[in-house]
């Protein structure tokens, strides 16, 4: 079953119904309880803006209308599973993988690999890898150039 939460920053499709809704939020299953739900013409045209893809309008005209249109282009999202399978595997993963592995990676391997300029590298290294994720990453000179690797946890 698909049920759409309408928020104020647009519209979210879920499996299930929520247990909670946050306050503004409204939760509709059909056509009906769309139509049913007490949305102002300005707000069903910023859901419409909203949409990928979609015909821009600039003024709501007949809201009945707008809201059948609105319906129509909502249940033509992609169902929630398929979103995550489209997206393929972060690049902060792939570089997490390559510091995982024993012979682990450089600067200069990481920026070739992805595409980014060592700067970038560092940069993550430093602000994501360790402050935010709070991952350990051990460094040591060796014939390649300094080499960066993420240790394995140490097992109890």
């Amino acid at each position: 079953m698909r049920i759409y939460i309408i928020g104020t920053d647009g519209i979210t499709l879920c499996r299930e119904a929520p247990a909670t809704l946050n306050e503004g939020e409204i939760a509709v299953a059909s056509k009906e309880e769309l139509h049913a739900a007490r949305l102002g013409g300005k707000r069903v045209l910023a859901l419409w803006k909203a949409l990928p893809g979609v015909e821009k309008r600039r003024k709501v005209g007949d809201r009945e209308a707008l809201v059948d249109q609105l319906w129509s282009a909502v249940e033509a999202l992609p169902e929630p599973d398929q979103q995550s399978e489209t997206k393929g595997p972060s690049k902060q993963a792939a570089v997490i993988a390559m510091l995982q592995r024993p012979k682990g990676a450089t600067v200069e391997e990481v920026a070739s690999a992805m595409g980014w300029q060592r700067h970038t590298v560092r940069g993550l290294f430093s602000g994501t890898l360790k402050k935010k994720l709070g991952l350990a990453l051990a460094s040591a000179k060796e014939e390649r150039g300094r080499v960066y690797r993420i240790p394995e946890p140490a097992s109890t």
